[in-house]
């Protein structure tokens, strides 16, 4: 495929980077991504590789283990990763969600005791938000952690998270004020899941993202120290806003990534394949659908790319984050479910990469907040 504009934001490092995490995916990842979709986990030693290649927590200051570098070099890992379709794999939440929490709230001594294990592999990060009757309304979260002296006695349940059947430390979002109150009552707690009475249900059966370990997360009276509160008492909804931006835009990098890799397979795919004794692509219905598909895709990556300089700059605001995620999640979902309709009967194969690119996608318009809390959140702001 031609290729898209040239894209201004990335030096020559990241592009040197962009080749090693590249040849990571493709020769230690994906060889082994089938396997873990029967699995419905990814093995717990990729994430001890990849800590050992320097892939895991590059943006943290290198005393806790990170290599100092811009969110550019994880976008990079990201676009890869979804350039090959190794959706089991949750290194993004891992390093840019759950260690940001910690580098940007936690206290030194957290920081040391979490960030290099998170850094090198030996820990898997996690972030428990969602319940099973609490979705995007986090002010509504029912599990609560209760002050008894010099700890707390967290009590509840979790669903839907990410990383959950491997993870070794979870943030997790508990009321320590009132069960009624809103969010001056939410907290973020740094817990262990060795801690006695944390348990972790089966990894859940989805429709796609198959590898992906995720979870329910349960909470029996486990007690935790008072020491890994993250931040101030009743300061977690402020955390929680202040971060989910970041979160958001990197489902619309991921998006944007995703949706240009099945353009390039379904192009691909119609220059080969033959009706009627001419190539898919000859056909004028199918060069100018994906005229359109291309078209689309560069308005995505031009948005996405106007964000990260505004990330760079810490400018990226809500309201354009949620533009972000909502527009671009659409996006990819119309742009795969056209590739599929071009690739006829085969794509609806699970063997043929499209298909699990179908699958995998739609989930996008869900997590981080539903494509209709973006809008309400825009509007919010007009």
């Amino acid at each position: 495929m031609t290729p898209m504009m040239p894209r201004t934001i990335f030096t020559p490092e990241h592009e040197e980077y962009r080749r090693q995490v590249r040849r990571f995916f493709e020769e230690e990842v994906m060889p082994h991504h089938a396997r873990w979709e029967d699995q419905q986990h990814v093995d717990r030693s990729i994430w001890n590789r990849a800590g050992e290649l320097g892939h895991l927590c590059m943006t943290m200051p290198e005393e806790y283990g990170g290599s100092g570098v811009d969110r550019l070099f994880s976008v990079v890992q990201m676009e890869e990763q979804c350039r090959v379709g190794a959706s089991g794999i949750g290194f993004s939440l891992h390093d840019d969600i759950v260690a940001n929490y910690i580098n940007n709230f936690g206290t030194e001594e957290q920081k040391k005791k979490y960030l290099p294990k998170m850094a090198s592999g030996e820990m898997v990060g996690a972030i428990a938000m969602t319940e099973p009757g609490t979705g995007s309304d986090l002010q509504a979260v029912k599990t609560t952690a209760i002050s008894r002296g010099d700890h707390y006695v967290l009590n509840g349940s979790k669903i839907f998270i990410t990383n959950g059947y491997l993870s070794d430390l979870v943030v997790v979002v508990a009321k320590t004020g009132p069960a009624s109150g809103g969010a001056e009552s939410i907290s973020l707690l740094l817990v262990e899941t060795n801690s006695p009475g944390f348990t972790k249900g089966s990894p859940l059966k989805k429709v796609g993202m198959k590898a992906q370990d995720t979870c329910e997360l349960f909470f029996n009276n486990v007690v935790v120290p008072k020491e890994n509160l993250l931040g101030p008492e009743g300061g977690g909804f402020f955390m929680l806003m202040k971060e989910l931006p970041w979160e958001r835009l990197i489902i619309a990098v991921c998006s944007v990534a995703g949706a240009e890799a099945a353009l390039e397979e379904t192009l691909k795919y119609t220059r080969d394949r033959t009706v009627f004794g001419k190539p898919v692509a000859s056909f004028q219905n199918s060069r100018f659908k994906m005229a359109e598909l291309k078209t689309k895709v560069q308005i995505g990556q031009t948005f996405v790319d106007r964000c990260m300089e505004l990330v760079l700059e810490d400018k990226l605001g809500v309201d354009t984050a949620a533009m972000a995620k909502w527009w671009c999640t659409d996006m990819a979902d119309e742009v795969i479910n056209e590739c599929v309709q071009l690739h006829g009967g085969y794509g609806y194969m699970l063997e043929y990469p499209i298909a699990r690119m179908y699958v995998d996608a739609r989930a996008s318009r869900i997590y981080g907040g539903t494509n209709e809390i973006m809008k309400e959140l825009i509007a919010r702001q007009l």
